[in-house]
């Protein structure tokens, strides 16, 4: 984590907090947690804070760490930080993933939203005249199909099914059962049967080796004219080229918060297209919302610190199905 993150992550109040349950470390670590000056530091901790552009907590690492017991993530995937050697070392790990997931929440029900409302091809018309009335689309019981019920994944389910516009929910997911998919209110359909049934598409899963392109060509064809494709997940889920013609086309719009590659390359259709949005990866916490990070991650120490369970521990085998 930068300096200039971590100021407002653990803003003054928010350390002052800390300071009541632990010793503060004498400075912020940056660069290499193998140099003189992070060593120094690790010699003698016992809970460690991590962010954004942390090195991973290698072995190596770990061999200058004798008394850590617990490792606090304060951002959303803890992938890069941890490794093998820190499982087997019995470490305790704790991500704020749940604080960083309502920013993601928000921003893919806002999508959802607009697409519903077909507010991005209406808007790249706008030169030609106002739509008439009957013309227009509304949001009111679209169906709308999410793949994934990851932390994010079930949150917009919930947001959806507690809206008053009737929305139908289609739910793509190998590890949830009919009975589950029961309990959150939703239609659990193979993810062929998803595209072809949504209105809007908004995809929630994990970056895995399974669900590298798992947006195809293939899929993308299934989805209705007119339909959405949003994703707030991991650009690699979607064939972007794919998408690409199909958006060219007119046929589909999109909402991308992420993309494959990321960056694009400038010129790229995806950035051109007036039936396109995409943002520079912002749906998680940005700027003020940071601050939701920091606290999380107190409220965890002083929970290990009080012998209390954590909210966001994870074990070693919940990673593969992580983000």
């Amino acid at each position: 984590m930068s300096a200039d993150v971590a100021e407002r992550v653990f803003a003054p109040d928010i350390r002052e907090r800390l300071a009541h349950s632990v010793e503060l470390a004498p400075a912020l670590l940056t660069g290499p947690l193998t140099g003189a000056d992070a060593r120094a530091v690790l010699a003698d901790a016992e809970i460690l804070i991590t962010g954004w552009n942390c090195p991973p907590v290698t072995a190596d690492v770990l061999a200058y760490a004798p008394r850590l017991r617990a490792l606090v993530h304060a951002a959303g995937s803890v992938k890069p930080v941890v490794t093998e050697a820190l499982w087997d070392r019995g470490v305790v790990v704790s991500s704020a993933a749940d604080a960083n997931a309502g920013p993601v929440v928000a921003f893919a029900l806002a999508a959802i939203t607009f697409a519903a409302k077909g507010a991005l091809s209406t808007a790249a018309r706008y030169s030609e005249g106002w739509p008439p009335f009957t013309e227009r689309t509304g949001a009111d019981a679209r169906t709308i199909g999410v793949i994934g019920a990851s932390r994010i994944g079930r949150g917009v389910i919930a947001a959806l099914r507690a809206s008053d516009a009737g929305w139908r929910v289609l739910l793509t997911d190998p590890y949830v059962t009919g009975e589950e998919a029961a309990g959150l209110g939703v239609e659990l359909v193979p993810l062929p049967e998803l595209c072809r049934r949504s209105t809007v598409v908004s995809i929630h899963a994990p970056q895995l080796p399974e669900t590298q392109g798992m947006v195809s060509e293939v899929m993308l064809k299934l989805i209705p004219d007119g339909g959405t494709v949003i994703n707030t997940a991991r650009g690699s889920l979607i064939d972007t080229e794919a998408l690409a013609r199909e958006c060219g086309t007119g046929r589909l719009d999109a909402f991308l918060d992420v993309t494959s590659p990321e960056p694009l390359p400038q010129g790229h259709p995806l950035l051109v297209l007036p039936n396109v949005l995409v943002t520079p990866h912002i749906a998680g916490a940005q700027g003020s919302e940071v601050r939701r990070l920091g606290e999380y991650a107190v409220g965890e120490v002083e929970r290990f610190v009080r012998g209390e369970p954590l909210r966001g521990r994870l074990r070693r085998e919940d990673l593969p199905r992580l983000a």
